[in-house]
């Protein structure tokens, strides 16, 4: 699965960029792989679920929606989290199983399902005594 996230150091870097004639930022993703699925956990404070947009399209995850501003505070000495809008395409590998992909929008991350198919998950084989 490859990603649009710049990595240096062995550390992604969230950056804004210019994507499909509009400016977005990149907001921060954890990938994990176990024997069922891939798990891609997007860190979304701010965000509601109804303002996401997830789909999948001819093998590719998008993920993008907008963060509102939060309501003035005061004055602001440092503001470090990113509103506007935000975007991210993943390439998803053929070994995925597209119809069952699931997510869930909780405390501020996402947390996408990436079901492997049954053909390519790794099976117990017994073997018998005799």
């Amino acid at each position: 699965m490859a990603e649009n996230t710049m990595v240096r150091n062995g550390s992604a870097a969230a950056r804004r960029e210019e994507t499909r004639n509009a400016r977005f930022f990149t907001p921060r993703v954890d990938i994990f792989e176990t024997d069922s699925e891939l798990l891609l956990l997007a860190d979304l404070p701010g965000v509601k679920p109804q303002d996401v947009d997830l789909r999948y399209e001819r093998g590719e995850l998008i993920l993008r929606g907008k963060v509102m501003p939060p309501p003035p505070l005061g004055e602001p000495l440092v503001q470090e989290f990113e509103t506007g809008d935000f975007f991210r395409a993943f390439q998803i590998h053929e070994t995925i199983d597209a119809s069952k992909i699931a997510a869930e929008h909780k405390n501020g991350v996402l947390t996408v399902h990436l079901p492997k198919q049954e053909a390519v998950k790794p099976k117990q084989i017994k073997v018998r005594a005799g």
